[in-house]
């Protein structure tokens, strides 16, 4: 079993939503991801999704991208994204996902020797910028979901486990410096941590960041040229 990431999706088969208006690299980016998605993933591979899966405002509407995505080969674990409105209880969508399709929430998803738990996050704030109290609730919020992922993997966890770690949000600020995400996740000793949320070019969105000697992979679909991003892992006992 090998392990890859990918992120922001945007699906929208339901109701469809062009994204080429943000930019060339979104022109024909299903094809191209469908394509590059087969070349690389096998069926007994696993494909982290660290959120903004689709623009759907209902579980409803979402279920055609969710399909397509569970056509698509491999295991995938989804986490929620922040345009994500469709996500509803964890219980409801576990019961009607479609087959291959599984989902993290305050909790950790064991395959074979991997284990996959995460949070949405939620922006780190700038040095000396202000949050608003409806950023710094959400804030406090995602650091407790973040404990529960962590804790829930902790127990969990065996000695030939590898774990992978999913945020939509980046765990940290533009200066890539500590944060209460990053000391979290320091804590746990992850194999890797994946995200997303972010997108076009920027010096901010280095595509691997290293801190505490974890690996950190933005997988933005747009960034990652729609193929998904093969993380460290060797199949080993999988």
């Amino acid at each position: 079993m090998n392990v890859f990431a990918i992120s922001d999706l945007h699906l929208s088969f339901a109701a469809p939503k062009p994204m080429d208006i943000f930019g060339k690299s979104w022109e024909g980016y299903e094809s191209r991801l469908s394509e590059n998605w087969r070349a690389a993933v096998g069926e007994d591979d696993l494909v982290l999704i660290a959120g903004d899966i689709s623009w759907a405002m209902t579980f409803e509407g979402a279920m055609p991208d969710l399909e397509w995505i569970a056509r698509l080969p491999g295991k995938k674990a989804l986490l929620r994204g922040n345009h994500d409105y469709w996500w509803k209880s964890i219980t409801a969508m576990r019961a009607a996902f479609p087959a291959s399709v599984y989902a993290v929430q305050n909790d950790c998803l064991r395959f074979g020797n991997v284990l996959v738990c995460g949070t949405r996050g939620w922006t780190v704030p700038e040095p000396n910028a202000r949050q608003s109290a409806e950023d710094a609730k959400i804030f406090v919020r995602e650091q407790e979901r973040l404990k529960l992922t962590l804790s829930a993997a902790e127990r969990e966890r065996r000695p030939e486990d590898r774990l992978f770690v999913m945020m939509h949000y980046p765990p940290f600020h533009s200066r890539r410096a500590a944060s209460p995400f990053t000391e979290l996740i320091a804590a746990a000793k992850p194999d890797a941590v994946v995200y997303g949320h972010l997108h076009g070019a920027g010096g901010r969105q280095d595509l691997t960041v290293e801190r505490d000697g974890i690996p950190y992979y933005l997988t933005s679909l747009d960034r990652v040229n729609a193929t998904p991003v093969r993380l460290p892992f060797d199949g080993s006992n999988g």
